[in-house]
């Protein structure tokens, strides 16, 4: 371990031209000299090996709110502290950056919900991708993003959540505006809609809440009002933070899984054809997009006790940040790391995180993502990119990937 020059995590952001060009060209170095560096100026260590990685998500003595990590790491701290003042914590962030008892208590009802609601959502997920297909002119070129993979996850958890339809452009609208609450470095103008739209979602979760107490339905909202009442310790306002939560980043980077995928189906016609001849291909396929081109850069985590990673030295307090991208492809752990293979067998991915905090809305994902590749290139086999020529417009959200725009033809 040293301070590495490179080792830099604000130049593992869009603010880097050759990482949003290509993130690979920037982690492989690093990864290959120095898989557990420290970046002095964002006050974190900086893991990058797959085993490495591997070790600090699964260890459970780590933290996971900022407010607990040293004063040196500044971006850390800077993000667990813009919170409003006088609210109790687990009131005003989700169980993402909640540790226990507060964690454990709120994600416990939560994820009972949740996965029992994917477990029987199949066909309304189904539903909403038949009819993004069908909005599809196919004899004009198209945005893939904007059409078919932005949508869809949205839509999608609008149907589980119990959304009416007649709301359904708001709560769209919301849904996006909320998403910038991902970047720490918005400008002020983007925290005023990200403000307006938070404000606008509380509200609606605040009353959809109290109206399912009076009208339970088929819906997420139902569930959860049913398992306070049956003694789950979770309050309103925790609920709709986590709500909310739920929306936010499963909406985000499920669209990029989808687009991600789909753009490397588009490059890779041989894996292409192996999944139309093999539908049954399409778990791994979603598997190797999230090891491959995952939309998630990093994660973090907060020591609670001394020790050590990949044999350097790391004291309680200290700040540790994973970079998901690069543990994906270590040649040490994966044949071929550099190659997209849908129906290679490989050790698993890393992308979901890890331990106690390893991500709640990673069943839906998954769900999502095999059903639209699928139903995708099945219903336009010969779908290709256009201008592949130019450079892809990569969003400018830091530590996610994802496509701004994919043009297309069916």
């Amino acid at each position: 371990m040293s301070d590495d020059p490179h080792a830099s995590l604000l130049a593992l952001t869009p603010m880097n031209p050759a990482y949003q060009y290509d993130p690979h060209a920037v982690l492989r170095p690093l990864r290959e000299t120095c898989p557990v560096a420290r970046d002095p100026q964002a006050g974190t260590f900086i893991v990058t090996g797959y085993a490495e990685a591997h070790r600090v998500l699964a260890n459970r003595r780590t933290y996971r709110d900022g407010a607990k990590a040293e004063e040196a790491a500044v971006l850390i701290r800077r993000q667990a502290e813009q919170l409003p003042p006088g609210v109790p914590r687990a009131e005003a962030v989700s169980i993402l950056v909640l540790d226990d008892p507060d964690h454990a208590r709120i994600r416990r009802p939560l994820q009972r919900a949740f996965y029992a609601r994917v477990k029987t959502c199949r066909p309304r997920v189904e539903r909403v991708i038949a009819a993004a297909l069908d909005a599809i002119d196919p004899a004009r070129p198209f945005d893939l993003m904007a059409r078919y993979c932005v949508p869809i996850p949205v839509h999608a958890i609008a149907a589980i959540l119990g959304v009416d339809g007649d709301n359904l452009d708001d709560f769209r609208e919301w849904s996006e505006g909320v998403i910038l609450g991902l970047n720490p470095f918005r400008s002020a103008e983007q925290t005023a809609v990200l403000e307006r739209c938070r404000t606008a979602l509380h509200a609606y979760f605040r009353a959809q809440i109290a109206d399912r107490r009076a009208n339970p339905g088929d819906d997420l909202i139902s569930d959860m009002v049913a398992l306070q009442a049956q003694g789950a310790e979770i309050n309103d306002a925790e609920l709709v933070v986590n709500l909310i939560a739920l929306l936010v980043g499963g909406n985000l980077t499920t669209t990029d899984l989808i687009g991600n995928g789909a753009r490397q189906l588009m490059l890779n016609p041989n894996e292409r054809d192996k999944l139309l001849a093999e539908p049954g291909l399409a778990p791994s396929l979603v598997e190797e997009v999230l090891r491959y081109e995952g939309p998630i850069d990093i994660t973090q985590r907060i020591m609670a006790e001394n020790g050590e990673i990949g044999g350097c030295p790391v004291a309680a307090t200290q700040a540790v940040t994973t970079v998901l991208r690069a543990a994906n492809r270590d040649p040490a752990v994966f044949d071929d790391a550099e190659a997209f293979i849908i129906d290679a067998k490989r050790a698993p991915h890393l992308s979901f995180g890890g331990g106690s905090h390893i991500c709640i809305g990673a069943p839906l994902a998954r769900l999502e993502g095999q059903l639209a590749l699928l139903k995708l290139f099945q219903r336009f086999p010969k779908l290709h990119m256009l201008d592949t020529e130019v450079e892809p417009r990569w969003r400018t959200l830091p530590f996610f990937r994802g496509l701004q725009e994919l043009r297309v033809q069916a």
